[in-house]
């Protein structure tokens, strides 16, 4: 491996990267009619590619993956500069001018004395940016994920001082939530009990934070659990020469405890 402090080495390598973005924009078949248009699902897809190989930990596979969205980037880059709109260099020195103004503490007078402070005063600096956020919210993304999304405005909304005073405080309103959702389902009204289970989503998801709990990543590993498990249930059944919709529910569950036991997906 190159030497992480190598400057000279980093800076010469992604000059070859940017040879070879030229030469394919301007030779290959495909990279060269590509547009912004047509690259943002595949965009979509190479993020969602690293997110889980971040959370599966594979340090070969998180490298390629992070290959993939830089060879967006550059594309991108590269589109913005044959449209003269801008070019991989502004769009570096307009994420360094971002970073500097965001960070005052390093790069100003300001002083902070930890995290929470610092993150007290993140809303109202980005909200001072030439074209930044008009308001507190205004920067999450519409097309978020709804779970990433419950998190995102509660960490914006809590930066600026709306949060709970003692974090033990949720639980209260999380089984207040469970108790409205059960008064919904004896009701009937489905509008509603699809409003109250949101609210207790939502409630859950503020749990999660205030115990540094990211819940998209939670629920992930669940369902890469839950998903090692049940293949399991369906392998061994097949073993026994049977499918799963002619097994009894406690048949399955027999299958299903025997891959808790071997602690399968953990």
């Amino acid at each position: 491996m190159k030497s992480k402090n190598n400057r000279q080495q980093k800076l010469e390598a992604f000059g070859k990267l940017l040879d070879v973005i030229d030469t394919l924009r301007e030779q290959c078949p495909w990279d060269s009619v590509q547009t912004n248009e047509s690259m943002r699902p595949n965009t979509i897809e190479e993020a969602m590619e690293l997110a889980e190989a971040l959370l599966g930990d594979d340090k070969n596979t998180i490298k390629k993956e992070l290959g993939d969205v830089l060879l967006h980037v550059l594309l991108y880059a590269r589109i913005g500069e044959e449209t003269g709109d801008y070019d991989i260099a502004e769009v570096c020195d307009s994420l360094r001018q971002k970073l500097i103004f965001r960070h005052p503490h390093i790069y100003g007078n300001d002083k902070v004395n930890d995290v929470k402070e610092l993150l007290n005063h993140w809303e109202v600096i980005k909200m001072k940016e030439k074209g930044g956020n008009k308001t507190v919210l205004g920067g999450v993304p519409s097309t978020l994920p709804s779970l990433i999304k419950a998190e995102r405005v509660q960490e914006k909304a809590a930066n600026v001082g709306f949060d709970w005073e003692n974090k033990e405080d949720v639980w209260t309103k999380v089984k207040e939530e469970i108790s409205e959702v059960e008064a919904e389902l004896k009701s009937g009204n489905e509008i509603n009990v699809e409003k109250e289970f949101g609210d207790l989503f939502f409630s859950i998801v503020n749990a999660a934070r205030l115990y540094n709990v990211r819940p998209d990543n939670a629920l992930e590993k669940t369902n890469l659990k839950f998903i090692a498990r049940f293949n399991h249930v369906e392998a061994r059944a097949k073993e026994q020469g049977k499918r799963l919709n002619e097994m009894t529910l406690a048949e399955m569950d027999q299958l299903w405890n025997e891959a808790k036991h071997l602690k399968l997906g953990e």
